[in-house]
């Protein structure tokens, strides 16, 4: 048998050492980034991208130009991560990380929307009735831009911030980690160890919100519910609408935000004991807690059952 060049066993050997160094991060079969790297990249590097954003924008510019500027800046950054994760890291369509935007998609971005205006209309009315609120006037805190164009910047800056964390929190994070682990897990249970750790990661990222470690419980509750609302249908329509309308409304409607300075449409003071009101505050919570019955509710009646998404676990290569 003849035997096999030099040259070539020297180039095999190469192959199968430079296979071996790069098995940790690199999936040789799918030729991409392995599920923790897709996992973390796009949220590192954006949360990143975001903080030279804004100091290069805080550092020259004053209100009112700083904010739209702002908002423009993180709305490329998101862009931008969309695309890169698709083509690069993820190697997959925009539409599988949740992103369909058809007519359906809107549908259901409008459903989530309506349900978290819902619950922070009710938690303002519980509050009021309770005497833990008071409404002191309307339209204020627009400084030095008329109040539609302050509101519609809020609006602008908020929906780019809900959805960016809805990308890389559910999109990005828990879909790849899910990806990765089904096969070593049940189906069921790498979904569940994903909404596990984006819920955890979602909680962690809202810590400078927190004085107690109780309040905790809120965003660990909002994780839950904007994971599920993901897993159950695959898209990221219904936790996009409530993430954003959720923190447009309780903030700049209904004037019940204390970490969020913005215009005001109700102007509130919040008097009550704060284990009942403010963001983290039972109030919220329980509204909390309806609003993601409401939104099972949806899935059920759009989608006729509760079940985990095919979708969550499924990579089509570009």
């Amino acid at each position: 048998m003849p035997e096999e060049p030099t040259g070539r066993r020297t180039e095999t050997t190469t192959r199968q050492l430079w296979r071996w160094l790069t098995w940790p991060v690199w999936n040789g079969r799918q030729r991409r980034l392995r599920a923790p790297l897709r996992a973390l990249l796009p949220t590192v590097v954006t949360f990143l991208a975001f903080a030279v954003v804004q100091t290069a924008v805080r550092g020259r510019f004053a209100h009112p130009i700083r904010e739209p500027l702002e908002a423009v800046g993180f709305a490329v950054v998101l862009l931008g991560a969309v695309l890169v994760s698709a083509r690069a890291l993820d190697r997959r369509p925009v539409s599988e990380f949740g992103l369909s935007l058809d007519r359906s998609w809107w549908r259901s971005f409008a459903a989530g929307a309506a349900v978290a205006t819902a619950i922070n209309a009710g938690a303002l009315l519980v509050s009021l009735w309770a005497g833990w609120a008071r409404v002191v006037g309307v339209t204020r805190g627009a400084g030095d831009l008329p109040f539609a164009l302050a509101m519609a910047v809020v609006f602008g800056y908020v929906a780019v911030a809900a959805t960016w964390e809805e990308f890389v929190m559910r999109g990005v994070l828990l879909k790849n980690i899910a990806e990765g682990a089904d096969g070593f897990l049940p189906r069921w249970g790498a979904i569940g160890l994903a909404v596990l750790c984006s819920t955890l990661v979602f909680a962690v990222l809202h810590g400078g919100k927190v004085t107690h470690a109780s309040q905790y419980g809120y965003y660990l509750l909002a994780g839950l519910i904007l994971a599920g609302a993901y897993v159950l249908t695959g898209e990221l329509a219904l936790s996009v609408g409530f993430h954003v309308f959720y923190n447009v409304t309780q903030s700049a409607v209904f004037g019940l935000g204390h970490s969020q300075q913005t215009p005001e449409l109700l102007a509130v003071d919040i008097v009550g004991p704060t284990v009942w009101v403010g963001e983290e505050g039972l109030v919220f919570v329980g509204f909390a807690a309806l609003g993601g019955i409401a939104l099972l509710g949806y899935v059920r009646w759009h989608h006729g059952r509760l079940a985990l998404a095919d979708s969550v676990t499924r990579w089509t290569p570009r």
